[in-house]
């Protein structure tokens, strides 16, 4: 099959399927390796970004997805709805660090760690569509198991969790002195 009908069907199978769709997948469907297949798609974005195009290709933890770029929303807005916005508050984003970091975390291990209830929290992370079951623990009672979805890379621009900044040692002795002195202050009162 030549280059352009191979891209022709990555770039159809992306359109259709809307959602990210595995590299493994994609290089079954074209009857190509995976390396092929990431040269491929890789060419297709290169070209993309070259034409200036209103779409591009993205890589989310080793599956591609077909997207809007994001500099041309304003002109979708004028079309459509406007898209809901969501406000992460700051107990969301503590919950969210937790889960991102800690993955796959229980509520009850995020409660400990925060020191307070974190029911709402949870849910509003699962209503939109940033954190997700991910099982349930082998343990008595066997409670959920949370983790961050595809939805979450996209929204933080991140294409895998590994690039999720790493704190130094020194860092997090200081945000738990701060937590520790935060406490001492409750209970003084």
């Amino acid at each position: 099959m030549e280059i352009e009908k191979l891209q022709g069907a990555v770039e159809a199978i992306l359109f259709t399927m809307g959602d990210s769709v595995e590299l493994e997948k994609l290089a079954g469907a074209i009857g190509h390796d995976e390396e092929t297949t990431k040269k491929i798609i890789h060419d297709m974005m290169d070209r993309y970004d070259e034409e200036d195009r209103g779409i591009r290709i993205i890589e989310l933890d080793g599956a591609y997805q077909l997207c809007t770029k994001k500099e041309l929303y304003e002109y979708l807005i004028r079309v459509a709805k406007q898209p809901r916005r969501y406000v992460l508050t700051d107990v969301l984003l503590e919950t969210l660090s937790i889960i991102a970091y800690r993955q796959p975390v229980t509520r009850l291990e995020i409660e400990k760690i925060r020191g307070v209830k974190s029911d709402h929290a949870v849910n509003k992370l699962v209503e939109y569509e940033l954190v997700e079951e991910k099982g349930r623990l082998d343990a008595p009672g066997r409670p959920l198991l949370f983790g961050t979805t595809e939805e979450f890379l996209r929204r933080f621009s991140v294409h895998s969790l590994d690039e999720l900044p790493v704190l130094d040692q020194e860092q997090i002795r200081h945000l738990k002195e701060e937590a520790e002195d935060e406490v001492q202050l409750k209970l003084d009162i």
